[in-house]
């Protein structure tokens, strides 16, 4: 039956992206979703001041910018609410530098947490195009993988990015080639997560540790998320992509990726190969963006016993989900739809409303109080909200709602594993949980 449904969600996405419609070309895509943003970056900004690709510039030079961006944000959570569920709070800024010299580009960009006690390298690379057709990025470079450069448009990003498959950033190489005028080709390889900030308030030496800007697999030295209690002293290590995106239409952009992600054990002094397969559309239909994604993972993850791992710890921001990590093998479903229209509202050029959905389901089982063992439950995030721009100002406004969504909770980290938890250690159905809901606005000024 599974096998049935995701030969189903895989000819329903490309099916989608087949139908004769009239929008505008890749790139005019990515501006039309103006950011496609999360914790992260203002896509806006990035491409229309800061250079987000290798391709040579006229004259050598360099770019300075940066951000500066706050939070509103009430919660209504599971526990009750308080004085300080509704609060104000700097959520980051980062400085960029983008440019070339002698052939040879670089971008950069570092940011700063203050309430995380984090910061880190989100991003930088050196490029160079060997033709107009091929480029390589080399160093913490974007993973060519799904929907790029983003598979949402909320500040929120969509369940992928929770668990390292949307907007990773690794350390390696990167090439892009375009095959045809309507085929692009990305392989990469990389060495490594991209180096770690300070985690927990101390200093990792560069990783591996969660104080970075993308998920990754990292350590459970308490052996938490192990039946045995085993601890997994586990690293990403040896990671290889490969990507294609075909436009079937100057408006529709159809793809698949492949990922082959090491998962190395320093006790066991072993490596364990594990895999993510996407397929994704992204369609711009008049002021419309449509954006579907399907993924298929399984990290293949060993404790330090090599005990297969139904679920594995992942870290970012300085902190790991505690207690329950993220489902070692699982499905996400993904979909995405925004509009933009452009208004003279004094300073105000546009407003982008959205609606992005994710539902995630999980292969595995956790035993209980009773001895019994639980399937994992699924997990649900809801994200409609709208963007608006003035100059270099971008303002979300998201009501953010979850099911097992790790931010979206009180209980920060439960969730993507196992789920919530009754008393006896039984996952609660997904169905019997409430919506739980954070209204966020978070204001950036890009320069």
């Amino acid at each position: 039956m599974k096998v049935i449904t995701k030969l189903f969600l895989t000819v329903f996405i490309l099916g989608m992206a087949l139908f004769n419609v009239h929008a505008a070309t890749p790139g005019v895509g990515s501006d039309l979703r103006l950011t496609t943003n999360s914790f992260a970056p203002s896509a806006a900004y990035a491409t229309s001041n800061l250079k987000t690709t290798s391709t040579a510039q006229d004259e050598d030079g360099f770019t300075i910018g940066g951000a500066l961006r706050y939070n509103i944000l009430s919660t209504f959570y599971e526990g009750d609410r308080s004085a300080t569920s509704t609060s104000a709070t700097i959520d980051t800024w980062r400085l960029n530098v983008s440019g070339q010299m002698a052939g040879v580009s670089l971008n950069f960009e570092y940011r700063f947490y203050p309430t995380f006690n984090t910061h880190f390298l989100k991003h930088g690379w050196l490029g160079y195009d060997f033709t107009d057709k091929l480029n390589m990025e080399l160093g913490v470079t974007q993973v060519p993988f799904g929907n790029l450069m983003y598979n949402s448009h909320s500040w929120w990003f969509n369940l992928p990015y929770y668990l390292g498959l949307e907007d990773d950033h690794n350390m390696g190489v990167k090439f892009s080639y375009d095959a045809t005028d309507d085929l692009n080709i990305m392989v990469a390889y990389f060495r490594q997560a991209e180096p770690a900030g300070p985690a927990y308030g101390q200093a990792s030496f560069g990783g591996p540790g969660a104080g970075t800007y993308s998920y990754n697999v990292i350590p459970d030295d308490a052996g938490d998320l192990s039946s045995t209690g085993v601890a997994s002293s586990l690293r990403e290590l040896n990671q290889f992509n490969v990507r294609a995106a075909y436009m079937v239409t100057p408006d529709i952009e159809i793809g698949a990726s492949g990922q082959l992600q090491g998962l190395y054990n320093a006790v066991l002094d072993e490596t364990e190969y594990g895999h993510a397969l996407a397929v994704h559309s992204d369609i711009n239909l008049n002021q419309f963006n449509i954006i579907l994604q399907f993924i298929d993972y399984d990290y293949a993850a060993k404790d330090d016993a090599g005990n297969t791992l139904d679920r594995v710890q992942m870290g970012a921001y300085g902190d790991p989900y505690y207690g329950d990590g993220v489902a070692a093998r699982g499905n996400i479903l993904t979909a995405g739809v925004a509009y933009s229209h452009d208004v003279s509202w004094g300073p105000i050029s546009n407003i982008q409303p959205y609606i992005n959905y994710s539902y995630m389901t999980k292969d595995g089982q956790i035993e209980a109080l009773n001895g019994q063992s639980y399937d994992f439950e699924d997990t649900h995030m809801l994200v409609p909200g709208f963007l608006i721009s003035a100059g270099g100002i971008f303002t979300y406004v998201d009501f953010a709602m979850g099911k097992n969504q790790p931010w979206l909770t009180d209980s920060f980290g439960t969730g993507l594993g196992a789920g919530h938890l009754d008393g006896n250690g039984v996952p609660i159905p997904a169905e019997d949980l409430d919506w739980n809901l954070r209204f966020n606005i978070n204001i950036g000024y890009y320069f």
